[in-house]
């Protein structure tokens, strides 16, 4: 990955550190940086060549272990995993010790069976389980993205039992700002925020304080809508629970940005006719590159075969009428691009929740007005040019063409998503390239439909 340009200075300085095998001068250098930077820093490393590993390994073994723990934190799952199986088990296990249980969990997740088997030997009884717990649950769900590292307080407790529970627990906590009531079954009985707690008289009742309409999330629930409600309700973590309602971790709502991050990268990627990428697109593999990219194109490109097929078809009528192909590319690029701008309003209005299935008729009318205005607009744009290149018959064949060109092409763009998506596929599917296909073949039929009805007898 390339470096951020703020980052080089210090990148040098501590690479002119290990060089010099100056440890002072390397200690000083990374305290003065923050761990997300230091994270950059390594990663680039690792991503250079076969020397980077010893480098950041270096640049690790410089930093405190809780520190180094962070950092580790900040690194991309390929990078994770070349850290930890140059570490012996001792050192990663310690590490992994220090890690909050979501990025523990992440970590873990990446390494081989084998490494796995070791470390779940030397440890813990208590950290063991839970590791395993967090690691079994299906990606892309809550499970999958929470953290167990949370503030819990027993029922019945009064407010000044319950900040002492806070003090001893709030080191290992991810957030202390929401405190979560449960009761002796474990299940989730309400919450209470850290300032409600401060302000209260010390010998309240904490269950008389708390609010008992929580927002939860269930374990299963897709990482997508966990984020979507974290966004809705401005909150700073999310409980989740299973099915009987027992606290099982939180999503804190900087786990919920990353979630939104990654679903935007894949809508971007699937909108433009690109395979997910297991990693960025400056690290990824040049043959899984071509592989994300090759089917969708091939695919296309026996898709254009529609339009020779239907140019081909209209060969008298271009002939008698060569004026005609000047306008072409211009109809069906202005139809691809008003379909490809429908597609990208209903795929995002779809995945931030502003539109639905149940939305279509109403958002099909408002398209009918909207597309019927721009083609209008776009076809007396036009139909000047239309004048001075083919005459008056020309003109108005442009300029009724470009509006049912444009016209249909947004339709299209519109409706493709919820079709898709009452198929059971991702709506992003209805990509750009897709969409200016379909409309680049119906766009030759158009256009030339008009021109042999309208032009036959000129």
């Amino acid at each position: 990955m390339s470096l951020d340009d703020t980052l080089q200075p210090h990148r040098a300085a501590l690479m002119t550190a290990l060089e010099e095998e100056d440890g002072d001068r390397l200690g000083m250098l990374l305290r003065e940086l923050r761990s997300a930077d230091i994270g950059e820093i390594v990663e680039n490393a690792l991503g250079e060549d076969e020397e980077g590993l010893p480098v950041a390994l270096a640049l690790l073994d410089g930093l405190p272990l809780e520190r180094r723990a962070n950092v580790l934190g900040y690194l991309p799952g390929e990078e994770q995993r070349a850290v930890a199986e140059a570490m012996e088990d001792k050192a990663l296990l310690l590490l992994l010790e220090e890690m909050g249980s979501d990025e523990r969990t992440d970590l873990f997740k990446v390494l081989d069976e084998d490494r796995r088997e070791a470390l779940l030997r030397r440890m813990a009884h208590r950290e063991r389980e839970e590791l395993k717990r967090l690691a079994s649950y299906e990606e892309g769900t809550a499970g999958a993205i929470m953290t167990a590292d949370y503030v819990a307080i027993p029922t019945g407790m009064t407010v000044s039992r319950a900040l002492m529970r806070v003090r001893q627990t709030a080191p290992d906590a991810e957030t202390v700002y929401q405190l979560y009531i449960i009761d002796p079954e474990g299940r989730l009985a309400g919450t209470l925020s850290l300032r409600q707690l401060m302000v209260a008289r010390p010998g309240a009742l904490i269950d008389e304080l708390m609010i008992k309409d929580v927002i939860s999330a269930s374990v299963d629930e897709a990482q997508e809508e966990v984020a979507r409600t974290v966004a809705r309700y401005d909150l700073l973590a999310l409980p989740v629970v299973d099915a009987d309602r027992r606290l099982v971790g939180i999503v804190t709502h900087d786990d919920a940005m990353d979630v939104v991050e990654s679903e935007a990268t894949e809508d971007i990627h699937k909108g433009m006719s690109i395979g997910a990428l297991e990693d960025g697109v400056s690290r990824v593999p040049l043959w899984s590159l071509y592989r994300k990219r090759v089917t969708w194109l091939v695919l296309l490109v026996f898709g254009n075969l529609f339009s020779g097929a239907g140019i081909a078809y209209f060969e008298e009528t271009i002939a008698a009428q060569v004026a005609l192909v000047f306008f072409l590319p211009l109809l069906i690029g202005s139809g691809g691009n008003a379909g490809a701008q429908a597609a990208t309003l209903m795929v995002r209005g779809m995945a931030t929740g502003d539109v639905g299935v149940k939305d279509w008729g109403k958002l099909l009318g408002r398209e009918l007005l909207v597309a019927g205005s721009l083609g209008l607009t776009m076809a007396l744009a036009v139909a000047p040019i239309g004048v001075i290149r083919g005459g008056e018959a020309v003109a108005m064949v442009v300029a009724v063409s470009m509006i049912c060109i444009v016209l249909f092409g947004s339709l299209l763009g519109m409706c493709l998503p919820f079709v898709l998506d009452r198929l059971g596929w991702d709506p992003a599917t209805a990509s750009a390239p897709l969409v200016t296909t379909v409309i680049d073949a119906s766009g030759v039929v158009i256009y030339f439909g008009f021109a042999t009805a309208m032009l036959s007898g000129v």
